[in-house]
């Protein structure tokens, strides 16, 4: 049992493009020992703050030991779920660091090594046009990715989508995705994110459209709410037929959370997001319930260097999950942020590093 107690629970804000901020969370023992989390909410950083506080007052000279009864405590909105989650991620990073060992090593002895990966090119591409989209896709695959996805439908939202302006809308974010798949050619998967941007008739109609440009891939179409259920399943029985598999819930903030939907089999695949379904352990939890219900997971990442690193040890931990999300050439930050000997993806995929906890260090 460790005596020590938390003597330090510092937020971390670092703004990486126009659009991104990261925000970290470092956790320290009395002991010394130190900690990395992420609990980037990119919508509104700030918002974050708040809940920090909350933590710090309530935990800071507290037993280390309190940690674990914070984290069984309720939070409803996300920022708050983010902050617990960074917290319990920093928790995994300590542990591993005080026994020396990979912090995978504390749940499995034989964790996996290497771990597919699909890259996320949208927030690497700036100008939004189709040429845009067609290089960012072409140097994701000459960086060795065979999976790339994009988020093409800018500026679409359910209310406009059976109106002129949405139409519009709709045909760019089909053209952008036209010069992605002519970007990667034919022998590349290509995954196209939603945002939950369209109604169930407009998810329907928009279909066979993405299946004739070689979609596999159809993320988030829907608003995620309990009533959309029956919509979202009947969806996925339409985008199965047409080759396609549906996937979402990237902002669920529990593993009990997953139930209703997987139950119902609203989705093919699910994305618990390591920032706010309770960190590695939720991930690591999400995983053995979807594998439960015959359903993939492929946990959402499209963040910071921390959560990266947070996410391959849920990942490593976990062999029902198929892939997992990175976040491609969005800034050079990226890497610049930690310490130079954790691993780059090679063709693909990501070795677990031989480091330490998670094996990330953030510059500061």
């Amino acid at each position: 049992m460790n005596n020590s107690r938390i003597s330090a629970l510092d937020l971390v804000h670092c703004p990486v493009t126009a659009k991104t901020t990261w925000s970290f969370i470092r956790l320290t023992r009395s002991d010394g020992v130190s900690g990395w989390g992420e609990a980037s909410w990119v919508r509104d950083p700030g918002v974050l703050d708040v809940f920090h506080a909350a933590a710090r007052q309530r935990l800071l000279g507290q037993p280390w030991a309190a940690l674990d009864g914070y984290l069984e405590g309720e939070t409803p909105a996300l920022p708050q779920a983010a902050i617990a989650s960074a917290l319990e991620q920093a928790m995994w990073d300590i542990r591993g660091k005080s026994n020396g060992n990979y912090s995978a090593a504390l749940a499995v002895a034989g964790y996996r090594r290497r771990i597919p990966l699909y890259a996320n090119i949208n927030r690497s591409i700036t100008d939004r046009d189709e040429a845009g989209f067609r290089r960012a896709g072409q140097k994701a695959v000459a960086a060795g990715f065979g999976r790339i996805k994009i988020a093409p439908f800018d500026g679409l939202t359910p209310g406009k989508i059976h109106t002129p302006t949405g139409r519009k809308l709709l045909d760019d974010g089909l053209a952008r995705v036209a010069a992605t798949r002519a970007g990667i050619g034919a022998d590349t998967e290509l995954y196209v994110d939603c945002h939950w941007r369209f109604d169930r008739l407009g998810a329907s109609s928009v279909l066979k459209e993405l299946a004739a440009l070689g979609v596999g891939w159809f993320e988030c179409p829907l608003m995620e709410t309990l009533e959309n259920i029956p919509a979202l399943k009947q969806l996925r029985g339409e985008a199965n037929t047409l080759g396609m598999r549906l996937a979402g819930l990237e902002e669920l903030t529990h593993p009990a959370g997953f139930l209703p939907w997987l139950g119902a089999g609203a989705y093919d695949v699910v994305m618990p997001d390591v920032k706010y379904a309770r960190g590695i352990a939720g991930v690591a939890a999400v995983a053995r319930l979807a594998a439960s219900f015959a359903t993939g997971c492929a946990p959402h990442n499209p963040s910071g260097p921390i959560a990266h690193a947070a996410s391959l040890v849920a990942c490593a931990i976990s062999d029902s999950i198929e892939q997992l999300e990175h976040q491609f050439d969005e800034t050079p930050a990226f890497w610049r942020l930690i310490n130079d000997n954790f691993p780059r993806p090679v063709d693909g995929a990501s070795l677990t590093p031989a480091l330490p906890g998670l094996g990330a260090e953030l510059r500061r």
